[in-house]
């Protein structure tokens, strides 16, 4: 019976590892946002030319693909500057960044365009500065960054847009002292993250804050304590997850009135950060992954450490699994998505391989076989 067993699993074959790269399309420049709509894959970032198939086509800062084939899309409005965030409705994209121009029309660092043809919308504001993010819900575009105004009206580095009448929503009154990285919406609540010290004007709002999704007015029952900058933020029924900065980097768990349940500490910074399916996928310009929460000078960890170039995943009990992809660069991986329909996650930067593979800014995973927990 041994070896009829052994013999069995001898001629049974692995499932493939969670790490294995799925096909998508590259790009000969940085990836900044990522975002879906149906069984499309949206793009935005400072690359001008998008490699499917051996063949390369220009594409100027944006660009779409297929997401189930990975086929690259003749989806391709164009613009004169780097697309920093996107964020899609059941009538199109919208895209933020450093821009002024699309398709040659005048269009201050904010756009919507037709999810199918690329056509720019009428949808025109004037904004003071530079959006970073973009999330949507209850009717409402919601915009971060570092801006002072919207259309010549005071809006401290957040903004909202009525939907329906592509207008800045006077109703939605948020603001913060600093720069606002990422949004997500949850509930009746958004969260917001980023360098900030205050958001309307309260001092216990540090870095992280979630506001009301109707008005913009502060939660008070959410007191997270975050110790350094926060670069992106993830949202489920569980509670928060941040990337942070600092001395090394950090992915926090937080329940939803801001208590800590877990963090892992990373040599280096991490940037983004996404959940799928319980798992915690982050990425950044981390090399290890720290066996303690105690880091040294440069992020250095004190107490052991575990190699994770890059990406790593954490157990929803905030334990280091064995998902190891491995991308390179300095920067590393600056976004992460999930894509639900297709199982995968999806990771952009300024990387240019992955586990040894060319993958230049751009890799999709497959998560259909889960990940394994770390022992």
């Amino acid at each position: 019976m041994r070896f009829l067993a052994a013999l069995f699993l001898a001629l049974t074959p692995a499932p493939p590892p969670a790490d294995i790269a799925r096909p998508a399309p590259t790009f000969n420049g940085t990836v900044h946002a990522v975002a879906y709509r149906g069984d499309t894959v949206y793009v935005g970032g400072s690359f001008t030319k998008a490699t499917w198939e051996g063949r390369t086509y220009p594409r100027q800062r944006l660009a779409a693909f297929d997401s189930r084939t990975g086929k690259l899309m003749k989806w391709a409005p164009d613009t004169d500057g780097v697309v920093h965030a996107l964020a899609t409705t059941a009538d199109g994209v919208f895209a933020a960044g450093d821009f002024h121009r699309v398709a040659g029309v005048k269009r201050d660092a904010i756009a919507h365009f037709s999810g199918v043809s690329g056509t720019l919308a009428p949808f025109s504001h004037e904004v003071d500065g530079t959006p970073y993010t973009l999330t949507t819900g209850h009717g409402r575009l919601y915009l971060g960054g570092s801006f002072s105004s919207v259309d010549g009206e005071p809006r401290r580095n957040l903004a909202a847009f009525d939907l329906k009448t592509g207008r800045v929503d006077p109703r939605w009154a948020a603001k913060a002292d600093d720069r606002v990285h990422t949004l997500a919406v949850s509930g009746q609540q958004v969260f917001l993250g980023g360098a900030f010290h205050k958001v309307n004007d309260v001092s216990s709002t540090l870095r992280l804050a979630a506001v009301s999704s109707s008005n913009g007015t502060l939660d008070r029952y959410f007191r997270p304590k975050v110790t350094a900058e926060v670069n992106a933020l993830a949202v489920d029924s569980g509670g928060v997850y941040v990337a942070t900065g600092g001395q090394g980097g950090r992915a926090v768990a937080y329940t939803l009135d801001g208590s800590l349940r877990w963090q892992r500490v990373f040599d280096g910074d991490a940037v983004a950060i996404t959940r799928h399916k319980g798992v915690t996928y982050v990425g950044g310009h981390f090399d290890k992954a720290c066996l303690t929460p105690r880091n040294g000078p440069r992020g250095t960890c004190l107490d052991g450490a575990e190699p994770r170039i890059k990406l790593a995943a954490i157990t929803g009990s905030g334990k280091l699994t064995d998902w190891a992809p491995q991308a390179n660069g300095v920067i590393g991986v600056r976004v992460l998505g999930v894509d639900e329909r297709a199982n995968a996650i999806d990771a952009g930067g300024d990387f240019t391989t992955v586990g040894g593979s060319s993958r230049p800014h751009f890799a999709r995973f497959s998560t259909e076989t889960g990940v394994r927990r770390a022992h």
